[in-house]
């Protein structure tokens, strides 16, 4: 997926004036941030803040010993028959797929929802190989034949309504026209089952990998995750060296939270633990299962002060709490990831240079913090990276100059005196009027009135008036 992050402005006036998107991602962010909220406080609130807290000394605890724990976890997974591979970047974790297909001679893949392999854009590498590659999540299915990308981790579609995935539908897959959300699902279904049985490779992501076992945890909700995993006779795994947990305690613990926080569900409709290929006395499963770790970027972050944005779970609710992912939705941040975790991923992952404006995505409200299950500090991070913008020379000159202004007028009492006057005289003669990014500002919100008088005027008034008495 090409970056367009530096085109974010544009973008999200475009996707503001989209009424039907509008729509449909402001119902689903909502109903999502709703579940989530109603599934973390249905024993009361303190049980939801204590599943959070333990949940990200989880992946705290975890994220300190990286390095040792991907280790076991390669150790246990070889152990457990599975061939591990490693990649440094994207170019490489595609060469791995690459050469597991042609060894094993595949022609048709199927695929379970991935958003990294949205990441090292997968599909057009297969595809452009002469791959048959399908998406098997509905989301992700109707996006593919759509030609376009997922724009919410977790919802992939929730940026389109029921009409525009039927049009596309009956479009694309010759459906016969109907209003029932039932009969869609049942045609794509129909359309999905053979090629399931038809693939010779399944490709999935990996939402935990347990160093202690050397086991893959996928929470899926279709059961397309499932059938990618076990029908085909190859399945290949890549997951981001980050997802690795320490125990079987810590994923029983973490697939309670990452469903409550994504969805509002206690528990995923499948949550499956892989642990390698078929055994001898197996009747199905796959005859060959590799896992790619993948990096691409990850231990860049890992030694720096972002490395807590490692801890991510991957679940979206950060999206349905933004209000301006909300406003724009996941389309407008120019790449895979949208919202706040965008925000935030996205120039450290790409460069700052090429996701200017996504630091300064945010209102700064806090949402994103409160409703994350593992409690990353969000908020702070974007502003570390608006401070690096700066440093690095990104930052817009006009708010340079601004800032010069302001701390100039703060270091002595007479310029401050001199920049409150000027103030409280310029309110008056412009009226409602506003230069620059102050007009912009101002054109959706009032702007205050300047007091009449200063706080030390008032003060000396007040004094004056007391040494009468």
């Amino acid at each position: 997926m090409k970056v367009e992050s530096n085109n974010f402005i544009e973008l999200a006036s475009i996707a503001i004036q989209n009424t039907e998107q509008q729509a449909a991602v402001r119902r689903g962010t909502r109903n999502g941030y709703l579940n989530r909220l109603a599934a973390f406080t249905q024993f009361g609130y303190e049980h939801g803040q204590h599943l959070r807290m333990q949940a990200a000394a989880a992946k705290r605890r975890a994220l300190k010993s990286l390095p040792d724990l991907l280790e076991e976890a390669e150790a246990r997974m070889t152990e457990n028959g599975i061939t591990v591979l490693w990649a440094e970047d994207a170019a490489e974790a595609r060469h791995h797929v690459q050469e597991i297909a042609a060894r094993h001679h595949v022609k048709r893949i199927v695929k379970s929802k991935s958003m990294l392999t949205e990441e090292i854009e997968l599909n057009d590498v297969l595809q452009g190989a002469g791959l048959d590659v399908v998406e098997t999540d509905l989301g992700e299915y109707i996006v593919q034949i759509g030609g376009e990308h997922p724009s919410h981790i977790v919802a992939p579609i929730i940026h389109k309504s029921k009409e525009s995935i039927r049009d596309l539908m009956v479009e694309k897959l010759g459906m016969p026209f109907t209003d029932s959300s039932g009969e869609m699902v049942a045609f794509a279904r129909q359309r999905l089952r053979p090629i399931y049985l038809d693939a010779d490779m399944g490709i999935s992501g990996g939402n935990f990998v347990v160093a202690e076992t050397g086991t893959i945890g996928l929470v899926t909700n279709e059961g397309n995750g499932r059938l990618c995993t076990s029908a085909p006779r190859v399945h290949v795994v890549l997951v981001g060296i980050e997802k690795v947990v320490e125990s079987v305690e810590d994923y029983a613990l973490l697939t309670q939270v990452l469903p409550r926080a994504g969805t509002g569900q206690h528990m995923t409709v499948y949550t499956s633990m892989i642990n390698g290929p078929r055994r001898p006395d197996d009747p199905d499963g796959p005859e060959a299962v590799y896992v790619v770790l993948v990096d691409n970027g990850r231990s860049a972050i890992y030694a720096t002060k972002y490395a807590e944005v490692l801890t991510c779970v991957r679940c979206g609710a950060c999206q349905n709490a933004c209000p301006v992912y909300r406003s724009t939705g996941g389309g407008a941040y120019g790449w895979v990831y949208g919202g706040p975790i965008g925000a935030v991923l996205t120039p450290l992952y790409v460069g700052l240079e090429n996701a200017k404006p996504l630091p300064y995505a945010s209102s700064l409200c806090g949402a994103c913090k409160q409703v994350c299950p593992v409690d990353i500090d969000l908020p702070r991070m974007l502003l570390d990276l608006r401070c690096d913008m700066e440093v690095r020379g990104y930052g817009s000159r006009v708010y340079g100059v601004g800032l010069w202004v302001w701390s100039f007028t703060q270091r002595w009492p007479w310029s401050y005196r001199l920049a409150a006057w000027a103030a409280r005289v310029g309110q008056r003669i412009m009226g409602r009027w506003h230069p620059g990014p102050i007009g912009a500002w101002a054109k959706y919100r009032d702007v205050p009135t300047f007091a009449p008088k200063t706080f030390h005027q008032l003060w000396a008034e007040r004094e004056e008036v007391m040494s009468r008495k």
